[in-house]
């Protein structure tokens, strides 16, 4: 049922509904006017009557027929269009309307009280009438007949039936036509969501505001509905495509350890009496490949986690808390190693835990293993200051170790995936991993050289608005570190290629 009809039949019910209540309690006062002034009426007249009944008692008390008939006529007289009894003690005298039946009359009042009989009702005032003497007293009633204001009660409920029976139709009409004038803008919004296509996203449901605050708040409500269906869904497609990317390195990388893993495990099989040095750097082979393969697996999901990770997974997160436990595990690692730590209190950052953990840990680890020369004790120095003053506020990670350095030409390909020198034991994704963290934390990451010229010096900047920021800035649109670099070179929005951010500062 269309909205309009369904606004027509509720108009066409209540409004006459409404009219009868609103007639009832018309009828209710008007029977309350009617009634006091027939009471106004009653009393008025009783003070005439009252008068002529004291006078005929008297005459009557005296014994004087001529003058009791004279007051008798006066009385009647003077009670005009009421009916009159007068009670005493030579009996009843009634004259004009009142009840023919014998009913129960009220006691002396001050009010006027309604009694029925025949099917009829009257008002009566009783007065108690002294005529100044023992025998001259008695009880006057005066009876008003409710006749007429019946009859206008009636007719005023006969009107107010009347007036709700053309209401009905008339109320249900407007109605009906107020709705459709009404609905118009919301049919106009339904024929646009209806024709959207689903392709195209959010940007076709166009919406002029029509200052109906229910259909303007239905179009918003459907604008940030199938935005957030479009980012749904195109968190949904880089899913699938961080799954096939994860599936298509994880194929390539692993199938050259698997093949060395075969090829050990081959020359074990076909020579059982391969002598002991032989078998000993065979599996000591087979570690090495087993360990390799573990690592890629492992990087490979951290980098798929952070492809897909949601705005509600940040927080507020201590920074220096958390560079200092990376440190405490990579002692533990590495006992004979030096990892100095120097930061400042009270850093904080709303980010990724698990994220920057990783950032944090692939940058000393690659220190420790890159970052040192064959006569010197492997040496990672970690540190975290507010930036200068001079410089865009935010918070500084620098990472020094005192290896040979990276060559200024060679600074960008370092953070490429897969890229390692032949002799690194590492899966060529820890420095990726810091990137992909860079990138989602909005911060500016870039190779420099190390204190004095010796090493090299990590550093990442991050800006002020991540800098204990109560909520989460916008990660950035596109995410898939797992794809091949010839790949995100060919995205469509070259903005928001992840990578793009390092080749700017490196």
């Amino acid at each position: 049922m269309r909205l309009s009809t369904r606004i027509a039949l509720v108009a066409g019910t209540v409004v006459p509904l409404l009219l009868v209540a609103s007639g009832w309690v018309l009828v209710t006062l008007v029977g309350k006017d009617l009634r006091a002034q027939a009471d106004e009426r009653l009393a008025a007249r009783a003070q005439s009557v009252a008068v002529a009944a004291r006078g005929l008692l008297r005459a009557t008390s005296h014994d004087r027929p001529r003058a009791e008939q004279a007051r008798q006529r006066k009385l009647f007289t003077s009670a005009l269009d009421v009916g009159v009894r007068l009670a005493g003690p030579a009996g009843t005298l009634m004259d004009g309307p009142q009840p023919t039946a014998p009913v129960p009359l009220p006691r002396a009042g001050t009010r006027a009280s309604t009694v029925r009989s025949q099917g009829q009702s009257w008002r009566v005032l009783a007065v108690p009438v002294n005529g100044g003497g023992p025998g001259a007293r008695g009880m006057l009633w005066l009876f008003s007949p409710d006749t007429a204001r019946e009859a206008q009660l009636g007719l005023v409920r006969r009107r107010v039936l009347t007036v709700a029976l053309l209401a009905a139709p008339l109320a249900g009409g407007v109605g009906w036509l107020l709705a459709a004038g009404a609905a118009r803008p919301l049919r106009r919004l339904q024929q646009r969501a209806g024709g959207l296509d689903p392709h195209n996203g959010a940007a076709r449901l166009e919406h002029t505001p029509t200052g109906i605050t229910e259909v303007d708040d239905l179009a918003r409500t459907l604008q940030t509905f199938l935005t957030r269906y479009d980012e749904q869904a195109a968190r949904t497609v880089e899913a699938l495509a961080s799954a096939r990317s994860f599936s298509a390195a994880a194929s390539h990388e692993l199938r050259t350890p698997l093949m060395s893993m075969q090829t050990n495990l081959d020359i074990l099989e076909a020579f059982q009496d391969l002598d002991a040095a032989d078998r000993a750097e065979t599996v000591h082979d087979l570690r090495h490949e087993h360990a390799r393969l573990l690592g890629l697996l492992v990087m490979l999901r951290a980098l798929a986690q952070g492809d897909l990770v949601e705005a509600e997974s940040f927080e507020t997160i201590d920074l220096a808390e958390l560079a200092d436990e990376a440190a405490a595990d990579l002692r533990r690692r590495h006992p004979t190693a030096e990892v100095v730590v120097d930061s400042s209190p009270g850093l904080t950052l709303h980010g990724w835990r698990p994220g920057l953990r990783s950032m944090l840990d692939n940058l000393l680890t690659n220190a420790l293993v890159h970052g040192r020369s064959a006569r010197t004790v492997a040496y990672a120095a970690l540190s975290l200051r507010p930036a200068d003053a001079d410089a865009a506020p935010g918070i500084v990670l620098r990472v020094d170790d005192r290896g040979p350095g990276v060559p200024p030409q060679r600074r960008e390909e370092v953070f490429r995936r897969f890229h390692r020198r032949p002799d690194s034991p590492g899966s060529g994704l820890g420095l990726t991993l810091v990137a992909q963290q860079a990138a989602l934390h909005g911060a500016e990451l870039r190779v420099l050289d190390g204190p004095g010229g010796r090493g090299a010096r990590f550093q990442v900047t991050f800006p002020a608005e991540w800098s204990g920021h109560p909520r989460q800035p916008a990660l950035p649109a596109h995410r898939d570190w797992l794809a091949d670099p010839a790949d995100r070179d060919r995205s469509p929005d070259p903005v928001d290629r992840p990578q793009g951010f390092h080749k700017e500062h490196l």
